[in-house]
């Protein structure tokens, strides 16, 4: 029974995933045949198809690798993609020059498409009389002996301003900024009794997930079950939260102080297929919510102006409208062809590591654990772990 159970599970996970893919996709596929361009092909997932259809001249189809998906649009589908995909002969053949406005248009149609279906989320989630928000305040409700914080002279009743120079609002804010600084020593603002204190606090490495912790934990009510991503009730505030976040980590990564940290807690298609299988198997209101943060996630990324993203492609757009010339079509092929290959090798490098990481957990012996683990486990828990090691 368990086994059908946990297949339910994870079939429930796979078609919450591949909802953002297809939303994303059918953001393009519905512009491009709305302006009269041609498609050749609209695809979740990547490589053989496992079920494919022509309709009106467009083969839908189901590959193999569900992290992912494309629409092959002749007149904008970069060279790069048609090649991945085994079509670098189709790839070769002349392309007609669009106005510039029309790909932006369908570059931008697919992450609008993810904004819409995480505002419907949220406004969902915010009617759901099964959906519990909450978050913890800053405020310090116990501290370890002998842990960073207790080392760093932070006290029970302290309320944390800041760390590192970033302003906090709520202990999750506080655990991320803990991730983006490593385990370099990191300034606490503090306010005490009504006054403002200082406190530097060098954050220790958990072995078994990755994070960084300072052994100290916020003052308990209901709110502490809570992922970060359920913070707020309020439909508008779900998607700043989300938004807040992912701009967090962006800043991170062009930090030079915080760059080497940001990029070691990121998290790849492993961590997310386990944190969408850990909130819907916890409760199925966590998982609309990560599916809704996961969506803003998208949007915001595939909006970067990076060659292979569609941030990419309106670039080039925009470079082509501002300068009534276009960038050689030699380079957008090559440069989209370059950062695909360090994109793969990139998401190639984050399945490696969150899959070591997941089988350290998922092996982990509680009964020899050692007396820091323990504790981590106690203060954090089972998702405060997840949510450090992201």
């Amino acid at each position: 029974m368990e086994i059908l159970v946990t297949t339910g599970y994870i079939i429930v996970c796979i078609l919450l995933f591949s909802l953002a893919i297809a939303i994303h996709e059918a953001g393009h596929l519905i512009a491009a045949l709305l302006l009269g361009l041609r498609v050749e092909r609209f695809s979740i997932g990547f490589g053989a198809a496992l079920w494919k259809k022509k309709i009106r001249g467009v083969e839908y189809r189901i590959s193999a690798i569900p992290f992912g998906g494309y629409v092959m649009i002749p007149d904008l589908d970069p060279e790069g993609t048609k090649a991945l995909e085994g079509g670098a002969e189709e790839a070769k053949a002349p392309r007609e020059k669009l106005p510039p406005w029309k790909e932006i248009v369908v570059a931008f149609a697919g992450p609008a498409m993810n904004v819409v279906l995480a505002f419907v989320l949220a406004v969902i989630l915010s009617l759901a009389p099964g959906a519990k928000f909450g978050e913890l305040p800053p405020v310090v409700g116990e501290v370890v002996a002998d842990g960073p914080a207790a080392k760093a002279g932070i006290v029970v009743g302290d309320r944390v301003l800041s760390v590192g120079g970033r302003a906090v609002h709520t202990w999750s804010g506080i655990v991320v900024e803990l991730q983006l600084a490593g385990g370099k020593e990191t300034l606490f603002e503090i306010e005490r009794n009504g006054e403002k204190v200082s406190a530097l606090v060098t954050p220790v490495r958990d072995s078994l997930t990755g994070g960084w912790f300072m052994f100290a934990k916020s003052i308990t009510d209901e709110a502490a079950s809570r992922p970060a991503w359920m913070a707020s009730k309020g439909f508008f505030a779900q998607l700043r939260d989300d938004s807040s976040q992912i701009f967090r980590i962006l800043r991170g990564l062009v930090t030079p102080k915080e760059m080497a940290a940001t990029g070691k807690a990121l998290g790849g298609p492993v961590f997310i297929a386990e944190q969408i299988y850990s909130q819907v198997r916890n409760d199925f209101w966590d998982g609309i919510g990560f599916l809704r943060f996961l969506n803003v996630n998208l949007a915001v990324l595939n909006l970067l102006p990076i060659p292979v993203l569609d941030g990419g492609i309106i670039l080039f757009a925009l470079i082509a409208l501002l300068t009534r010339r276009r960038v050689p079509q030699a380079v957008v092929d090559w440069s989209t062809k370059i950062f695909m290959i360090l994109l793969l090798a990139l998401m190639g490098l984050l399945v490696l590591r969150d899959s070591a990481r997941s089988w350290r957990i998922h092996t982990y012996d509680h009964k020899s654990a050692t007396d820091k683990s323990q504790l981590v486990e106690t203060l954090v828990g089972e998702d405060g772990g997840k949510e450090a090691a992201k």
